[in-house]
């Protein structure tokens, strides 16, 4: 059963960052360091596995001279996270 859970989502760091992506519309790279108490390079490490899978845009622009990360969900994340949650709860037999 657990086999069926989508392999994108079940690590707990991409879980952590759609989690948060679900109830806002976008998060910086700074917020999702801070929520998802992970480093800079494991963090930019699941961003770029949600971006390969198309569950995240990521948007890089610059604040002043610093650059500046910015996620956003796709339709294609909120529905795998949707799956996701239905999946779950299938297996707890909620």
């Amino acid at each position: 059963m657990f086999s069926d859970l989508d392999p994108v989502l079940n690590t707990p760091v991409r879980l952590a960052i759609v989690s948060v992506l679900i109830k806002m519309k976008q998060a910086d790279f700074s917020y999702l360091m801070e929520v998802t108490k992970t480093t800079q390079g494991n963090l930019s490490h699941q961003i770029k596995k949600l971006n390969e899978a198309e569950y995240v845009e990521v948007i890089k622009t610059f604040k002043g001279n610093y650059p500046h990360t910015i996620c956003k969900l796709t339709t294609k994340g909120r529905k795998a996270f949707e799956k996701y949650v239905e999946d779950i709860k299938k297996y707890l037999h909620l």
